[in-house]
C-alpha cells in the first residue's frame, strides 16, 4: 500500500512515499526566498507548492494513481486530542483562514487533500503541534488572565514514545514516560498512559530556553522590557521566538557550531550548560507530574546527536529513570505509518 507524505516547511516542502512501513522515494522540494516572496501569504503557495510535489512525483515515476492515502503535516488548528484525522471542510476552513496562526504546516492538509481529490484517495493530517491532552491542573497559571496551553513536538514525541514500547514489548498506554524533543524549539512532557497529560509551550513562552526560543523569562524583567519604549511589540515577540536562546546568547542556533566552540569559549560553555541545566529542571518536574512513577526518559530531536551534551543531560537525570537517546526525527515515517494505520484498520481516523 503506497502512502503519500507531505511536510511544508517555510523554505522547503519534503514528500516521501512509502510502501507499506518502507520509504521508497523521498525528496525536499526547495523554495528560495524569492520564489516565497511573491506571496502574500502561506496560503496563497498553495498552487506553486502543489505543482512542485506533482511534478516531482511524475518525473521519479511514481502513478498518482497507485497511491491509497495522502498524510500531510498538521498545522495550527484548534486544540484537539493526538491521532489520525481526516481532511474535511472545517479543517480546510481553519487552515486556509490562519484563525489559530499561519505556519507553512498549515499547507500539509490543503495539499493533502486537494492532491487526493484528483486522484480519488483519502487525505488525513495526524498528531499536528496543537495536540492537546493536557489534564486541568496543567492548564491553571497564576493569573485567571492567563492560561497554560499545550504545542509541542507532538508528532516526533508520539512517535517515539510509540517505538520505544514497541522495542519493549509493551503498550504505549502502560507507560509513563518523559519524552524531551531537542530542535529549534524544546518540549518537555509527561506521557501518562498514552497521554500527554503536561508539556511545556514550546512555540513562544514557557520551559527552557532553546536555539531559537528563550523559554520561560522573570515575568517583572518581561514586562518592565515592554513599556519600556525601547522596543516595538514585534521585537519583543521575536525576542521569545525567532532570537532568543542561544542565537541571542551566541548568535547561533547551530548546536554542533556552539559544542566545536564550547571547549576553548568560556561564555560558549556556559550557555551551553545552563540550556543542558534549564532542561534537566524541567524533567525533574515532569516527573514530579508523573509522581515519580517514570518508566523511562526519551531524549529525541536534532541536538541529541550531540553525545557528550546528552550524556551530560543524562547525568542530571538518570535517577529518575532509564534514559534513552533517539537523535533526528523521522516526521516523514511517522505521518506515512500514522496514515497506514487507519488504512489497514489498526486505528480509526478522528473527526475535525
Amino acid at each position: 500500500m503506497k502512502i503519500l507524505a507531505i511536510n511544508p516547511g517555510s523554505t522547503s516542502t519534503k514528500i516521501a512515499v512509502f510502501e507499506d512501513y518502507e520509504q521508497a522515494f523521498t525528496k525536499t522540494l526547495r523554495h528560495s526566498a524569492e520564489e516565497i516572496g511573491k506571496y502574500p501569504n502561506i496560503v496563497s503557495q498553495f498552487e506553486f507548492r502543489k505543482k512542485m510535489i506533482v511534478e516531482a512525483l511524475k518525473e521519479n515515476d511514481i502513478a498518482l494513481k497507485d497511491i491509497a492515502a495522502i498524510v500531510g503535516r498538521g498545522g495550527l488548528l484548534r486544540p484537539i486530542p493526538s491521532g489520525v484525522y481526516e481532511v474535511n471542510e472545517r479543517m480546510l476552513e481553519d487552515l486556509r483562514s490562519g484563525q489559530y496562526g499561519e505556519h507553512a504546516s498549515n499547507l500539509g492538509g490543503i495539499l493533502a487533500h486537494a492532491i487526493a481529490q484528483e486522484i480519488g484517495c483519502r487525505a488525513f493530517i495526524t498528531d499536528p503541534v496543537v495536540v492537546d491532552e493536557m489534564c486541568d491542573l496543567a492548564r491553571v497559571a497564576g493569573h485567571p488572565l492567563f492560561k497554560r496551553i499545550s504545542v509541542f513536538h507532538a508528532l516526533n514525541q508520539k512517535a517515539i514514545a510509540k517505538m520505544y514500547a514497541a522495542q519493549q514489548g509493551i503498550s504505549y498506554e502502560d507507560l509513563n514516560l518523559i519524552v524531551v524533543h531537542l530542535g529549534g524549539g524544546t518540549s518537555v512532557s509527561a506521557h501518562c498512559k498514552g497521554r500527554v497529560i503536561d508539556t511545556n509551550n514550546a512555540l513562544n513562552g514557557d520551559g527552557p530556553f532553546s536555539p531559537e526560543r528563550s523559554g520561560a523569562l522573570p515575568a517583572q524583567q518581561l514586562a518592565d522590557i515592554c513599556f519600556s519604549g525601547k522596543y516595538t511589540p514585534v521585537e519583543v515577540k521575536k525576542m521569545i521566538n525567532g532570537r532568543g536562546g542561544t542565537v541571542a546568547h551566541l548568535g547561533t542556533n547551530d548546536f554542533i557550531e556552539i559544542e566545536k566552540k564550547m571547549a576553548d569559549d568560556p561564555h560558549f560553555k556556559l550557555i551551553a550548560d545552563a540550556y543542558i541545566y534549564n532542561i534537566a529542571k524541567e524533567i525533574g518536574a515532569m516527573a514530579s507530574v508523573l509522581k515519580g512513577k517514570v518508566n523511562a526518559i526519551l531524549l529525541t530531536g536534532g541536538i541529541a546527536y550531540g553525545k557528550p551534551l546528552m550524556a551530560d543531560l543524562a547525568s542530571y537525570v538518570d535517577w529518575i529513570a532509564p534514559v534513552k537517546v533517539y537523535p533526528g526525527e523521522d516526521e516523514m515515517g511517522a505521518l506515512a505509518h500514522n496514515g497506514l494505520s487507519v488504512m489497514q484498520g489498526r486505528e480509526v481516523a478522528k473527526v475535525y
